[in-house]
């Protein structure tokens, strides 16, 4: 598992899916997101702008992400 840092309260899932390199774009995030792809907190995620906060763990193509927001 790797631990993602974000510096705001929270971010959305398909800006993270961005930021963390796992899509090129947010057209492609969002197909992966709808096409029901991608889990959080172990659950199959369908809104695109589902707002991710400090413990949320995100799982997409094998891998998963923990969410840490920075002091």
């Amino acid at each position: 598992m790797e631990d993602v840092g974000i510096n705001t309260e929270f971010i959305k899932l398909d800006q993270f899916l961005k930021w963390v390199g796992a899509c090129d774009n947010g057209a492609m995030a969002k197909g992966f997101i709808i096409d029901g792809f991608v889990k959080v907190n172990g659950n199959v995620e369908y809104q695109r702008g589902k707002k991710l906060r400090n413990g949320d763990i995100v799982e997409f193509d094998q891998k998963q992400y923990k969410i840490i927001q920075n002091s």
